[in-house]
């Protein structure tokens, strides 16, 4: 049974390790590990009845662990006691500064790494220049008592990986590494990649349950799709398939009246614009001058709610807890800034929580339970239907006008924007805890029952 200890180290040096005074009746372990070290000891029951676990230090430095004074889950399978778990999380975009390791997510990863002493595991940042392979050692950025240090430690039992983007993603030396890690070590990997938006539309297809909630939702392939879809709904969205932040994102809308066609996109010096078109073919043709077709996607547009008169859509973050279970973390409204094609806070857009946004009680309640059940079932089926280890979602949703959930986009490393918002905090920090206990959960899962993660 899963349970947290506060781990203390004490001078000794007979290779001693005390237990806390709940498990001393486990006589059969005779080894303990802290991530991929394992090292033979002798155990004794806590000498004054304690609920603690205390290394001697020639144990301690064997195991390469850090003596930080916190609080570590223990497992006991094949006769070992396993302390941890040791969380790397990867990551790229070091600097040689002391105070900012990691350049302008470095304020991120240490909030992120705070909430160790809560959640119960060693979690450091780590980058493929920082392994050790011939040593099997890691020299990781750790953050405590407000400030960051270097600590070599063993490979961990768990990575959770968040790479800053798909450019870094695809360097062969990350390739190679997370294979190796993966196939050599048997290290699970979780949040692995990022979604392509046609990917992640074309996979929920395959489950019934999904399809209510998708737009239509195509590659683009020729106007005349452009046309059709126009001629069903009014407006349709042209975007990249691989985009993010809301930027390249297109509102075309045809007025049927006039026969006018308007584009709606915000220019390259970063202003709104709304233009106006004879046909689709000059639309497209000043428009997207120069830009790919091939790699946009072209999806339906819909009636959503608004407040003031501009478009409002929903971030859900939903997360897998200590216990490999789907949670809506957190929910946000996001309104659309003046004349703006997007929600994006980059874009003019304002976030506001349900509370702000709903006076009603009543209205505000349906619709927190409509995105929820949304989202928690959009989460389990793209779990089953997506490659690796998925622990957390992002979700761009929306509510048209008679209260039906639309789903515009998915994200595996979904921005925080929302958590600005001073209301919002406490989502913030429940979702730091929640990315770091899904790896509690993976780590027990690889050490007491691989065969259900490396299936």
């Amino acid at each position: 049974m899963r349970k947290k200890y506060p781990v203390e180290v004490i001078s000794h040096t007979k290779q001693l390790v005390f237990l806390p005074a709940d498990l001393t009746h486990n006589k059969e372990i005779n080894k303990i590990a802290f991530g991929n070290k394992v090292v033979d000891v002798t155990f004794a029951p806590h000498p004054k009845g304690r609920n603690v676990i205390v290394l001697s230090n020639d144990v301690q430095k064997e195991l390469s662990m850090p003596d930080l004074s916190t609080s570590l889950h223990i497992f006991i399978d094949q006769h070992t006691l396993f302390i941890g778990p040791l969380i790397g999380i990867l990551t790229s975009g070091f600097t040689p500064f002391p105070l900012r390791p990691i350049g302008e997510r470095s304020m991120f990863f240490a909030k992120l790494l705070s909430v160790n002493k809560s959640v119960g595991a060693l979690p450091f940042v780590f980058g493929e220049e920082h392994i050790d392979w011939n040593q099997g050692l890691i020299e990781g950025y750790f953050f405590f008592d407000g400030g960051w240090m270097k600590i070599k430690v063993p490979f961990p039992n768990v990575v959770y990986d968040r790479l800053p983007n798909r450019r870094t993603e695809r360097k062969s030396e990350l390739r190679s590494l997370k294979s190796r890690m993966q196939t050599d070590y048997l290290i699970p990997w979780y949040n692995p990649g990022f979604f392509s938006k046609l990917d992640v539309f074309e996979r929920l297809q395959q489950d019934e349950r999904a399809i209510e909630y998708l737009p239509e939702t195509h590659q683009f392939s020729s106007f005349s799709v452009i046309e059709r879809m126009l001629s069903n709904y009014g407006n349709v969205y042209v975007k990249p398939a691989n985009g993010s932040l809301g930027l390249g994102i297109h509102q075309i809308l045809f007025d049927k009246h006039n026969g006018y066609y308007y584009c709606r996109y915000r220019d390259q010096e970063g202003i709104n614009k709304l233009t106006r078109f004879e046909s689709l073919e000059k639309l497209m043709k000043k428009v997207f001058y120069k830009r790919n077709l091939s790699q946009m996607i072209v999806q339906q547009g819909i009636s959503l709610l608004r407040s003031e008169k501009r478009l409002i859509d929903f971030r859900v973050h939903t997360n897998k807890d200590e216990y490999g279970q789907w949670q809506v973390a957190a929910i946000a409204a996001k309104i659309a800034g003046q004349g703006s094609v997007t929600t994006h806070v980059n874009n003019g857009g304002v976030v506001k929580s349900l509370d702000e946004l709903f006076e009603d009680t009543t209205e505000r309640e349906l619709c927190e339970k409509k995105l929820s059940e949304a989202s928690l079932l959009l989460s389990s089926i793209l779990e089953k239907n997506m490659e690796g280890i998925i622990g957390e979602i992002g979700f761009d949703l929306g509510i048209d006008k008679s209260g039906k959930v639309w789903l515009f986009e998915a994200n595996s490393k979904p921005g925080r924007s929302i958590f600005k918002h001073p209301k919002l905090k406490n989502f913030d920090l429940l979702t730091r805890k929640l990315s770091l206990s899904f790896g509690i959960f993976l780590a027990e899962k690889a050490i007491t029952a691989p065969e259900d993660i490396f299936k």
